[in-house]
């Protein structure tokens, strides 16, 4: 890293000079890398103007995922989600991040019961009563990304995938519970690991969180299966996913061969997942999409 000089400008382009931006950061940051923790690079360190421009996109994310809960059905097709998600998004000025990325052919993941996620919208996939269906939305708008999900119930549920709905949610809480400035990810992972297990479920290993913002995946890769007190130090300005898979059986999972995307249970379990978008401040965490 460049040393700067306290009259010199920040290196998180703010327009402020390092002494009364980001210096006292750095020397902290500083502070765990020689005790040996992970510690984010500056790359991911948002300033306020591009976190502004995220709570823009986000609003988007949000709005369009809120379409979705209003009008999702038994008897309507995955297809008929996919069409949704991407004539909100464009209305509002949005572009649906997964159209297209690294191949990916709709604008929305649709992971319905044992599908972990990536499931991929289809004319021929539609809705039945006691489905429960994870709608994963991601926007961008002026080259910003946003990005979570949520799970929908599709009318007469079971007790055991309601309650598994619920518990993944809680999840997602309890990890929330855990962001705070110089905390760490396995903070976030063992309230998530812990609860799950708690209520005889288990974690998705191979698949996890992730930093957002300038790009749709970015540093760091959010795992759920750490420990307290490892992983990378959350720092102030960083911003991540918090979205674990929780499996009503096994963790192990195995990808569609034919597709390339979509993730199932590998002994044909339920699964549910929640997204937020989360970032961390001085004094604890902005829930920026949900």
């Amino acid at each position: 890293m460049k040393k700067l000089r306290r009259d010199e400008p920040c290196w998180c382009g703010s327009g402020k000079n390092y002494g009364e931006c980001h210096a006292d950061f750095d020397r902290k940051i500083e502070t765990f890398r020689k005790k040996f923790h992970k510690v984010p690079p500056r790359s991911i360190i948002k300033n306020e103007y591009q976190l502004e421009k995220m709570r823009e996109s986000a609003k988007i994310n949000i709005a369009v995922l809120d379409y979705v809960g209003e009008h999702i059905k038994a008897g309507m097709t995955t297809e008929e989600i996919d069409q949704m998600v991407y004539e909100k998004t464009t209305a509002m000025g949005g572009i649906p991040a997964p159209l297209n990325y690294e191949g990916f052919p709709k604008s929305v993941c649709t992971s319905i019961n044992n599908e972990v996620c990536h499931g991929i919208p289809s004319s021929n996939i539609k809705l039945v009563d006691g489905d429960i269906i994870n709608v994963d939305c991601s926007t961008i708008l002026d080259g910003y990304f946003s990005d979570s999900s949520r799970m929908y119930c599709i009318g007469n549920v079971s007790p055991e995938n309601k309650k598994l709905v619920d518990v993944a949610k809680e999840c997602v809480e309890l990890g929330l519970k855990q962001v705070k400035p110089w905390g760490h990810l396995g903070d976030v992972a063992q309230a998530i690991n812990d609860h799950a297990r708690a209520n005889g479920y288990s974690v998705v290993r191979d698949v996890g969180g992730h930093g957002i913002g300038l790009e749709f995946h970015e540093t760091p890769f959010v795992s759920y299966v750490i420990k307290k007190g490892t992983g990378m130090v959350m720092a102030p300005g960083m911003v991540f996913t918090i979205e674990p898979m929780i499996n009503m059986g096994v963790p192990d999972i195995y990808v569609d061969e034919d597709n390339g995307w979509t993730i199932y249970t590998d002994d044909d379990e339920p699964s549910a997942q929640w997204e937020i978008m989360v970032l961390v401040t001085d004094t604890g965490y902005e829930v920026m999409s949900w």
